[in-house]
């Protein structure tokens, strides 16, 4: 058949069987990453100094392709917490407080809010710019905390995070690791995330208005938490950052904020950016907006506090990231990355570890298109076991190349299906320790909001896969 699979590629497939049985356990996968890149560089070069060198150098690779995702969500945050903390925020989601009247009204107002706030800002910093304001409006209105709790949770940590249209952070890690364009992800996941997105939202709600009917969810009061960059400030010290800018430059800044962004999505268009390109655009918009805000709120200081908020976001965006750059690491190695870490020890015919490993399989494995998608969907949704549902997602971009060639298939679908379940699952609507934002900030148990997600989540998935066999 022309592959020659040596005991390298034998190693890498042990290694993802054991990732996954870890991330099946919920238990951290960076050590067992760790000992792979390991135990790959050891057996092609047979030098130990070589083969410990290759775990920072695959650390170094790992960080040079996620750099601009890193930097992006760390300046964006650092924009929100900014945002946030001098009111614009307020100004800018208060007219949308005038729309919520019924508690249907709340949940698909906040959930179409938190959709669109999460494609340019990602959703944790979306839930604190939407949470603070909009749940005692809702909650007004008889939506329950829980129910604010969902809506924030499925449509940003579910529909916006999976598809990552414009900041494009999940798609750059699948793509990479199947090793095709990040448009084409985007492109084959647009008709999966908004069929995932439809069928969640939509059976989640009626469950919703069901229990609130039958007077098992009440909207009671609730206290938010405060994020633990917060606790630091006192109440009267958040009131005098709030009164920094006078009411006329809160409105300045809260209309030239989506007017600024807007344009960054016609410059898209208009110029064809994408990927890394369109990245860079919105992160130097959030740059911007941020020295704006920062120097009209707090004049004299406004160069040490601009910092400042840069320093909270990079220590967000490293925090999340931290946990990734090792397992990227590894699965960087199926592909490219194998010669640029280690070098070329694959035998002359390899197309990468991956590819050899798809031919191989095409000659072995009686597969199907309908086999291959549900496949994808249940790796994604094993893989986000472990809360990012970033660290997995590079797998399944990884074994969507494979199938991909092993069936003729789409591999930008594959890779698109295994993305939308591994960010479904993982991303912040079905493990509890990735519930806590929303969930504390409208100040409901994490572990309730994962159970009544639970349902609406996997009907999805069902449906999402069945789609995407049609798509193949």
């Amino acid at each position: 058949m022309g592959i020659e699979l040596t005991a390298l590629h034998w190693i890498y497939v042990a290694f993802i069987l054991i990732i996954i049985g870890f991330m099946v356990m919920r238990r951290d996968t960076s050590l067992v990453c760790i000992v792979g890149i390991f135990l790959l560089a050891f057996t092609a070069t047979q030098s130990l100094s070589s083969s410990i060198s290759s775990i920072f150098n695959s650390f170094i690779f790992a960080i040079t392709e996620l750099l601009g995702t890193i930097l992006v969500i760390s300046i964006i945050v650092s924009m929100s917490k900014a945002l946030t903390r001098t009111g614009v925020n307020d100004v800018m989601i208060s007219p949308f407080t005038k729309l919520i009247r019924t508690p249907a009204l709340a949940y698909w107002t906040i959930g179409i809010l938190m959709m669109v706030i999460s494609w340019f800002f990602w959703p944790s910093p979306a839930v604190a710019l939407l949470g603070a304001v909009l749940l005692p409006v809702a909650i007004r209105v008889g939506l329950p905390a829980l129910g604010v709790a969902m809506a924030m949770n499925l449509f940003g940590h579910g529909i916006a995070l999976s598809g990552d249209f414009i900041i494009q952070g999940a798609p750059k890690l699948t793509a990479d690791a199947a090793g095709i364009p990040v448009i084409d992800v985007v492109q084959a996941s647009v008709p999966l995330v908004f069929v995932m997105g439809l069928v969640t939202t939509v059976t989640a709600f009626i469950f919703l208005k069901r229990d609130m009917k039958r007077g098992v969810l009440k909207a009671e009061s609730t206290t938010i938490s405060e994020s633990s960059n917060e606790k630091h400030l006192s109440r009267k010290e958040k009131e005098l950052l709030k009164n920094l800018l006078t009411p006329g430059a809160k409105k300045l800044i809260a209309i030239l904020i989506p007017i600024l962004f807007l344009l960054d999505v016609v410059a898209m268009f208009i110029l064809n950016l994408s990927g890394g390109d369109a990245t860079a655009l919105v992160g130097g918009t959030a740059v911007f907006i941020l020295i704006l805000n920062s120097l009209l709120a707090h004049r004299n200081n406004g160069l040490e506090e601009t910092t400042s908020y840069l320093i909270e976001g990079f220590q967000f965006g490293f925090r999340v990231f931290g946990p990734v750059i090792p397992i990227a690491a590894f699965f960087y190695l199926g592909d490219s990355g194998f010669m640029k870490i280690i070098g070329e020890f694959l035998p002359a015919t390899s197309q990468g570890i991956v590819n050899d490993l798809g031919v191989a399989l095409a000659h072995v494995v009686p597969l199907n298109g309908q086999i291959t998608a549900v496949t994808l969907t249940a790796v994604g949704a094993i893989t986000g076991l472990d809360g990012s549902g970033f660290s997995g997602i590079s797998l399944a971009g990884s074994l969507a190349q494979l199938f991909a060639t092993a069936v003729g298939a789409s591999a930008a679908t594959l890779t698109a299906l295994g993305q939308i379940a591994a960010i479904w699952v993982g991303g912040g609507t079905l493990v509890p320790w990735a519930l806590i934002p929303a969930a504390a900030i409208c100040g409901v148990d994490p572990f309730e909001l994962a159970r009544r997600n639970l349902v609406p989540v996997v009907i999805g998935l069902i449906i999402t896969t069945i789609v995407a066999m049609f798509l193949l």
